[in-house]
């Protein structure tokens, strides 16, 4: 049968799957309506197809298999309808001006003649034709989602691709939808290659070959951190994507290898006598590295500063005797033109920062303390008693019209930088580094601090370790311990782990405790107990403070199963808090929450202690917060960030939130919680590894609890496996010193 109603409200909505429960107003009375939509506003009349169900818990409900937006015909509705959000740009106020000035006609004029609403007072031309783009954006969305729907692609993907590809969407799939591959984060080449087939493409397409090929050179520094391959494990790896005839393939491979370097996507070069195919960009970004490195610590630096008096001065303020380790970083990096300070915890890094800032400030103007993350940064600031900000803050995202953001500092706008310094180095990959590198001036000092035994970044390369084991960048190495107290652990068994030895596991010190768990499951409570009742009560906080560290996101103990449980524990549903359900999870009011892709455009503001608001953009890979507010009507997400930055979600933004009670520990990188619980799990040699552990207990600045049984703790320990990353930047160093050296001399 079919009704039809006006939208008053809606009760719940799957972004990810379409799933929809909405109260209309049918025939004067409520009706609840369940069933799968592309989208849905309130204030829209709506024709449905369906039935009447029972509902064992709700009653009666109308259940549809099809919901189409019906424009609405009455003063009333249309004015409902304009307010809802739908359009862009018009809120309660402005629909009711339209409405007053046009009437029924007011939908019409949107569409055909949007320049005059400019006859409204408070709407100017441009503003006019901004509103008639959004509605007429509003009903494209429709078209592209339905077509896009038919080959499983799921609502919220529909929507990114329909923003980079706009009304060209269904042309560009219909013709080569492994473009979706190259063009559009979340879209790899197995789902691209279905929707090919579907179409009837050959599986010898150039096109296919062209994506099977880039498809793995992103994988592989996606998943590994690579930023080449050598050709044989490239086609090693095609083939075993395509399983198309060897033959046909090699000649295939080799003509679109051919393509893709005329065009400038590849680049093909021998290293280490082998050949080895990069994407460009990868080429690019370490050559940069390598050469701007260089060229700084060629550069011409005056340090007018007695450093000496500098340190004692310092000394004499903290009423403290720096170790001679101490001064000597601190009297090269003061010298120096390019730094690395690399130590473990406790090792004085952080001392080491304050007395550089400090005898700076006496020769220099201007200073930039930097870190990779918000929560790093926010430590840093602290730590230093200096204002700290994140590479991407300090850069400045900037747009153009239709175009990537790009940062506003670059190799044609430099940063006013005397002194640069890096922490938490280890974190950082070759494409936000080369970017910071570029953006400084060849008379900038820069100093890279860092414990080269964390795990790599996230993302492609491994810098830090490339820069320390290439020889050609001077390198302090910290060794001695100085931050440790007689009855703590942390820092003393981070050592050992990082030095293949047994930690101890006595439970007799404050900070590092051992739950001997001998099963998964019994992990597992154990774990959930610890969160929830006993370490909120052994220290005093909420159980969001506390942070579950582990190694994988399934299993028993891993993130996914832990985050699910938890989050019904900490944070339950409840009638007075919203949520939004995903095809596999929920985010709800109240959530512990963390942002797992860059997001370079999203909005946000921080309200300072001295009441002045600063805005910025951009919310990235690993920044932690909570969910304030969840609106319904206006499909927005508030989140506020442990740095004190709050940032609006749109309805397709928000799914790049996860609820984070649990996280993985490359997630943790660059981090630090007052409690860390890890559940030591056994698994993959090449997973579970020695410098996984070491990362995760560094993370903890007053608690760590191991669970798990011994075994599984010696297991890691005593594997000092490191997945081999293959970068250029070591040898690239090498070559650009030595360049420089035949150039100049020594």
């Amino acid at each position: 049968m079919i009704i039809c109603g006006n939208v008053e409200d809606i009760i719940f909505r799957n972004e990810d799957n379409g799933y929809t429960v909405i109260n209309i107003d049918y025939e004067g009375k409520l009706l609840t309506c369940v069933g799968k939509s592309i989208a849905v506003n309130i204030g829209e009349d709506v024709e449905l197809e369906g039935d009447y169900v029972n509902n064992s818990k709700f009653g009666k409900q109308f259940a549809f298999t099809r919901l189409t937006a019906i424009e609405p015909k009455t003063i009333e509705g249309i004015k409902k309808y304009l307010s809802s959000g739908l359009i862009k740009g018009v809120g309660e106020s402005t629909a009711e001006k339209i409405v007053d000035k046009f009437g029924k006609d007011s939908l019409d004029i949107i569409n055909f003649s949007p320049v005059r609403l400019s006859e409204i007072s408070g709407i100017s031309t441009k503003r006019a034709l901004q509103i008639g783009e959004s509605f007429s954006q509003a009903r494209n969305v429709q078209n592209v989602v339905m077509f896009l729907q038919q080959y499983n692609i799921t609502i919220n993907l529909a929507l990114k691709i329909f923003n980079v590809y706009k009304d060209k969407t269904i042309s560009i799939v219909s013709n080569n939808p492994y473009k979706l591959v190259e063009d559009i984060d979340g879209i790899g080449f197995l789902s691209a290659d279905k929707i090919a087939i579907s179409m009837g493409l050959s599986e010898t397409s150039d096109f296919r070959v062209r994506a099977g090929i880039l498809h793995i050179l992103k994988d592989s520094s996606e998943k590994y951190g690579h930023t080449y391959l050598t050709k044989d494990e490239l086609y090693s790896q095609v083939f075993e994507l395509l399983k198309i005839d060897e033959i046909t393939l090699q000649n295939l491979f080799e003509q679109e290898l051919e393509k893709l370097q005329i065009e400038s996507s590849i680049k093909i070069f021998e290293y280490k006598d082998k050949l080895c195919v990069c994407s460009k960009s990868f080429y690019y970004m370490e050559s940069t590295i390598a050469g701007k490195l260089i060229l700084l610590d060629l550069s011409e630096v005056d340090v007018n500063v007695d450093v000496d008096e500098e340190i004692r001065e310092y000394e004499r303020i903290n009423k403290m005797v720096l170790h001679p380790t101490q001064i000597e970083a601190i009297s090269r990096a003061v010298k120096g033109k390019v730094t690395v300070i690399t130590g473990g915890p406790g090792t004085g890094k952080t001392t080491i920062v304050k007395c550089i800032l400090q005898a700076c400030k006496n020769y220099t103007n201007k200073i930039y303390l930097l870190a990779p993350t918000g929560r790093a940064s926010k430590r840093l600031s602290e730590a230093c008693n200096y204002e700290a900000s994140t590479i991407h803050r300090a850069l400045e995202v900037t747009f153009k019209e239709n175009e990537r953001p790009v940062f506003k500092y670059n190799e044609k706008n430099k940063l006013v930088a005397d002194v640069v310094i890096v922490d938490e180095m280890s974190m950082v990959d070759v494409n936000l580094f080369s970017c910071l590198l570029r953006a400084l001036p060849n008379t900038c000092k820069l100093i890279l601090v860092g414990d080269k035994d964390q795990l790599p970044s996230v993302g492609a390369g491994n810098v830090l370790k490339d820069i320390i084991e290439s020889k050609v960048i001077d390198c302090v190495k910290l060794s001695h311990i100085y931050r440790q107290d007689d009855k703590s652990l942390i820092v003393t068994n981070a050592h050992l782990i990082n030095e293949g030895k047994m930690p101890e596991l006595t439970n007799k010190s404050t900070d590092f405790f051992y739950e001997n768990k001998d099963t998964p499951e019994n992990m597992f409570d154990c774990v959930v107990q610890l969160i929830t009742k006993r370490l909120p009560k052994f220290i005093n906080c909420e159980p969001q403070d506390i942070q579950v560290l582990c190694a994988m996101r399934s299993g028993a103990c891993g993130v996914e199963s832990l985050n699910k449980t938890l989050q019904e524990l900490i944070n339950p549903p409840s009638f007075k808090k919203r949520e939004i359900q995903f095809e596999n999870r929920v985010l709800r009011e109240g959530d512990k929450v963390m942002q797992i892709v860059n997001n370079y455009d999203l909005k946000w503001n921080r309200v300072h202690d001295d009441g002045r608001v600063e805005e910025g953009t951009g919310v990235f890979n690993g920044d932690m917060g909570k969910i304030l507010r969840i609106d319904y009507q206006t499909n927005e997400t508030l989140v506020w960030f442990d740095d004190d930055r709050m940032a609006t979600y749109s309805k397709m933004e928000v799914s790049e939130l996860f609820i984070c009670y649990a996280t993985t520990i490359h997630k943790s990188q660059g981090s630090e919680f007052d409690a860390v619980v890890i559940p030591v799990v056994s698994g993959s040699p090449q997973i579970i590894t020695r410098n996984l552990l070491y990362t995760a207990v560094t993370r903890a600045k007053k608690l760590v609890v191991l669970v798990g049984p011994k075994k599984n703790i010696a297991r890691m320990v005593y594997n000092n496996y490191t997945t081999k990353r293959y970068t250029m930047l070591e040898e690239l160093l090498r070559l650009q010193k030595q360049k420089a050296m035949d150039m100049y001399g020594e």
